[in-house]
C-alpha cells in the first residue's frame, strides 16, 4: 500500500512483544458481533474483475491482525488527510462545551473547507499546537465532583481522527472481556457476559474492584512505552504527547503533570484502555491459564472490572499479585471499592451453614447484583437499579421541575417522558421491573410536589393526578433480552471473540 508520497500503509519493523502470553483464549460468554470500528470510510466497489480494494485503515486492520508483533511505520498520512478531518468534525456533538478558545461547532463549520484544509497543513508541517483543556466538573452519585477537560474544538478533530486511525490496530489486538469505550460495545454487553459467566462457570467467589484515580494517576511515560509496541510513527506518537503535555486550564491557571490523562477528549478512553491492556489484561489472560486451579471469568469496562473465580485461594492469590502488579506501573486499588465477597450458586447455602446470613451484594455499571432463585428454586442473578444511581437521578428531576415550575404542563410533561423513558432504556433488565415502577411512581409524585406549589387554592388531588401520569409518563418497559438470550444471539455459529 502506497500513499501520495510512496510510503507504506502498513511498513513494519520488527518488534518485541510486550508479554510472553500465549495467544489470547476465546471467551465462551462474552460474545458481540464483529466490531465494525469507527472508519469514514468503507470499502470501494468491486471492479470487473471482481478484486476488491480495500480501504486504506481496512489494510492496516488486516496488517495488524495477521501479525501481532508489527509496528506500523506510516500512519500519519491517515490522520491529516481532510477527509479523515471532516468525517471526525461531524461525528463530535453539535452542542458541546466550547473550549478555551471559545470556538463551537456551528461556527467553524460555517468555513468548514478552508478550517480543515489549514488545520491539515498545519499537521503535515508539524505547525499544530495542542491548546489547555478547560477544566469542568459534573456531579458524582456519591456527592463529589468528578472532574473533565473540555478540549478545543480542533483537538477534538485531531483526536478523532487519531482514535479512528488507532482503532484500526488496537481492535486486533484488545481482549474479548475488555468492553468500555470501544467501537461495537456497550456497557450491557459487559452486564450480560458478567451474569452468563457467574451462571455457566464454577464461580464462587467475587472480586469486584475499582483503581483510585486511575485517570489521574496514569504514568505517560508507561504509556508511550506501551504505544511505541504497535506505533512506530514517530509524528503520531509526538502528536499524543502533545495532548498529555497541554495541561489544564482553571481559574486562568495553567497547570501540567506528567500524569493522568484528562477525561473528556476524545483520546482518553483509548489510552485508558491501551493502557489496561498491557497491565491488566494481557496479564490476567496469562494468570488465569498458567496459574489459576479453578474457573476464572474477567469481565473489565474502563478502569472498573469484576473477576470470579472457583476458589478461594485463587482469588486471594490474585488481589495480592495483582496489587503488585498495579503498583509497579504507578495504580492503586481503590480500598473502599475493592472486595472479595462470597457469590455464586452455593453461596447461600454455605453462608447459612456458617450462622453467616444471606450473601454479600456487588455493585456493576449502575446496576447491584445479588444471588437468587427462579420460580423453579434454580439459581440466577438479580440486577436492580443501583439505590445511590436511583435517587441522584430523582434530586435532578426534583432541581428541573422547580426550574420549570411555572412552564404549561405538555412542557413538563415532555421531559418526565423523556428521563423516565431513558431510565427504562439502561435500567430495563429482566427481573428489574419492581425498581423501575418504584422509580416512575417517584418521577409522578415530585411532578404532583411542582404542581401543588402552583395551584394556589386548588391543589393536585391524586384523582387528577393520575390521568397526567398516565398520558405523560411511558409505562414499564423490558428493554434487555434475558443475557443468555443476546449472549447466545451474538456468539451463534462460533464465538466470534478471541
Amino acid at each position: 500500500m502506497m500513499d501520495g508520497r510512496g510510503k507504506s500503509d502498513s511498513a513494519v519493523v520488527p518488534g518485541k512483544h510486550p508479554n510472553n502470553a500465549e495467544e489470547p483464549a476465546a471467551e465462551g460468554v462474552e460474545g458481540r458481533a464483529l466490531t465494525k470500528g469507527n472508519l469514514p470510510e468503507r470499502n470501494a466497489l468491486r471492479t470487473q474483475s471482481r478484486d476488491s480494494a480495500l480501504s486504506a485503515l481496512e489494510r492496516v486492520r488486516q496488517a495488524a491482525s495477521k501479525d501481532r508483533k508489527q509496528r506500523f511505520t506510516a500512519l500519519f498520512h491517515h490522520v491529516y488527510a481532510i477527509a479523515r478531518l471532516r468525517a471526525a468534525y461531524c461525528a463530535l456533538q453539535r452542542d458541546a462545551a466550547a473550549g478555551v478558545d471559545g470556538e463551537t461547532w456551528r461556527h467553524y463549520g460555517e468555513n468548514l473547507d478552508a478550517h480543515l484544509r489549514d488545520l491539515s497543513g498545519r499537521l503535515q508541517r508539524g505547525a499544530y499546537r495542542a491548546k489547555p483543556v478547560r477544566r469542568a466538573y459534573i456531579p458524582k452519585t456519591d456527592g463529589r465532583q468528578r472532574p473533565l477537560g473540555v478540549p478545543t474544538l480542533e483537538d477534538k478533530i485531531v483526536q478523532r481522527a487519531v482514535v479512528d486511525v488507532l482503532n484500526a490496530i488496537y481492535e486486533t489486538d484488545f481482549l474479548g472481556f475488555s468492553y468500555g469505550f470501544r467501537p461495537g460495545r456497550s456497557p450491557h454487553q459487559a452486564l450480560d457476559a458478567l451474569s452468563v459467566g457467574l451462571l455457566t462457570k464454577k464461580v464462587n467467589w467475587v472480586l469486584d474492584a475499582d483503581l483510585r484515580g486511575f485517570f489521574e494517576t496514569l504514568d505517560h511515560g508507561w504509556l508511550v512505552r506501551f504505544l511505541e509496541h504497535r506505533v512506530a510513527d514517530r509524528r503520531v506518537v509526538r502528536l499524543i504527547q502533545k495532548w498529555l503535555r497541554a495541561g489544564v486550564l482553571e481559574d486562568g491557571r495553567r497547570t501540567r503533570s506528567d500524569r493522568g490523562t484528562v477525561q473528556g477528549g476524545s483520546i482518553s478512553p483509548l489510552l485508558a484502555n491501551l493502557y489496561l491492556h498491557y497491565v491488566f489484561d494481557l496479564w490476567v489472560q496469562r494468570w488465569r491459564t498458567k496459574q489459576a486451579h479453578g474457573d476464572v471469568i474477567v469481565v473489565r469496562f474502563a478502569d472498573d472490572f469484576v473477576v470470579g473465580f472457583q476458589h478461594r485461594q485463587d482469588a486471594e492469590r490474585f488481589l495480592a499479585e495483582l496489587r503488585e502488579r498495579y503498583a509497579r506501573f504507578g495504580l492503586e486499588l481503590h480500598p473502599a471499592k475493592t472486595r472479595l465477597l462470597e457469590f455464586g450458586r452455593f453461596a447461600d447455602q454455605n453462608r447459612r451453614a456458617r450462622g453467616d446470613g444471606k450473601p454479600e451484594t456487588f455493585n456493576f455499571l449502575g446496576f447491584t447484583h445479588s444471588c437468587a432463585k427462579t420460580g423453579a428454586g434454580r439459581f440466577t442473578v438479580l440486577r436492580q437499579t443501583m439505590r445511590t444511581r436511583w435517587q441522584a437521578k430523582l434530586q435532578v428531576v426534583k432541581q428541573e421541575l422547580r426550574r420549570r415550575l411555572h412552564r404549561p404542563i405538555p412542557e413538563q410533561g415532555s421531559y418526565l417522558r423523556a428521563v423516565v423513558a431513558g431510565h427504562f432504556h439502561y435500567y430495563g433488565v429482566p427481573r428489574n421491573g419492581p425498581a423501575l415502577s418504584a422509580f416512575r411512581m417517584a418521577a409522578g409524585r415530585l411532578w404532583r410536589r411542582v404542581l401543588r406549589r402552583r395551584g394556589g387554592r386548588h391543589p393536585m388531588p391524586w384523582r387528577r393526578m393520575w390521568p397526567l401520569i398516565n398520558r405523560w409518563l411511558p409505562p414499564v418497559r423490558i428493554c434487555r433480552p434475558y443475557p443468555r438470550v443476546r449472549t447466545g444471539v451474538l456468539t451463534q455459529g462460533g464465538s466470534r471473540m478471541r
